[in-house]
């Protein structure tokens, strides 16, 4: 679904899973200062929307998801998964009810997925799951912000900014009171900061919450009765996980930032040493310049420099080993 903002002077199209907003309005760093400094707004309408109605709405999620829902409060905004049998994490929702329903917004492109499994597990309970990606889009205003919201509009309140489920009608006539607006590689390479993990970048198929650091904000660990909660279970009181996330510090004097998949290695080792994992996202900050991501096995030493391809990094610890 192509925004509205795109037609916004020096758009630049996002691609791939996030085509259809904008990467960028012509200067990346003016609209990463512009957001760390609490001003303006993320155009986030490619992300997928659903809604959870019904009387039995939060019981029921309780079942299905790894966080504790069944007693969320009006208002609070939490985030959790939805695990295979085998613990592997397939789904991300980013939560918040209003009393009456349960938004949440998930990565562009799985919400119909998603639907589809939670409509396998209605049974008798009294619930009713749609699709609302047609109807609202996703605006994130950051920590800070003194934006007004609309009346009526759904608000997820959290340490990093407010997301708004606004009527898509009303995304171009907000932005223009609201702005400026931000791309999507500014929020990113925030995101990347904040040491905040996404599905499908972060997480691959064998992806446990343990080795993002998803155990507490989207994981409690004071709940069963959902699909994965023996592997949760098994790694936090046996066992440690097979891999931690780090953030990296990039040699800034390299031209290009290394991709998605990059293999990470020692540095000691050279190009040709074994592959110890790989980058998951990376972004140029206003602040900090090259900065990454990257999923790396447990064993790496916390203070070994590494090699992303060919690129120079210095690692931080985001998940224990």
């Amino acid at each position: 679904m192509k925004s509205p903002l795109l037609s916004l002077p020096g758009a630049v199209p996002a691609e791939g899973r996030d085509e259809g907003v904008a990467a960028h309005y012509g200067d990346l760093f003016r609209e990463q200062r512009e957001l760390a400094d609490g001003h303006g707004l993320v155009d986030l309408s490619q992300r997928g929307v659903i809604s959870v109605s019904g009387p039995d709405r939060l019981s029921w999620l309780h079942l299905l998801l790894t966080q504790h829902v069944s007693e969320l409060p009006v208002g609070q905004a939490t985030e959790a998964l939805i695990l295979s049998a085998n613990g592997h994490v397939e789904h991300a929702l980013y939560l918040v009810d209003d009393g009456e329903t349960v938004w949440a917004h998930v990565e562009p492109g799985t919400q119909d997925e998603l639907v589809s499994y939670l409509e396998k597990m209605k049974f008798y309970n009294r619930v009713e799951v749609a699709d609302r990606t047609a109807e609202f889009a996703v605006v994130h205003l950051p920590a800070g912000s003194i934006a007004e919201v609309p009346d009526g509009v759904v608000v997820r309140e959290t340490a990093y900014g407010r997301d708004l489920f606004l009527p898509r009608g009303e995304l171009e006539s907000y932005a223009a009171k609201s702005g400026p607006v931000a791309g999507l590689l500014a929020y990113e390479a925030l995101r990347i900061e904040q040491h905040r993990p996404r599905l499908g970048a972060e997480t691959d198929h064998r992806t446990i919450p343990h080795e993002l650091g998803w155990i507490g904000s989207a994981v409690h660990l004071q709940k069963g009765c959902y699909r994965g909660q023996e592997t949760v279970a098994r790694v936090q009181n046996l066992g440690k996980p097979p891999r931690r996330l780090v953030f990296l510090h990039l040699d800034g004097s390299e031209v290009l930032l290394p991709g998605h998949g990059t293999p990470v290695r020692l540095a000691s080792d050279g190009e040709d040493g074994r592959q110890l994992g790989f980058i998951t996202s990376s972004a140029r900050h206003h602040e900090l310049g090259p900065i990454a991501l990257a999923l790396v096995k447990r064993n790496v030493p916390v203070d070994a420099e590494l090699m992303a391809g060919d690129t120079a990094a210095a690692q931080e610890v985001v998940v224990e080993p």
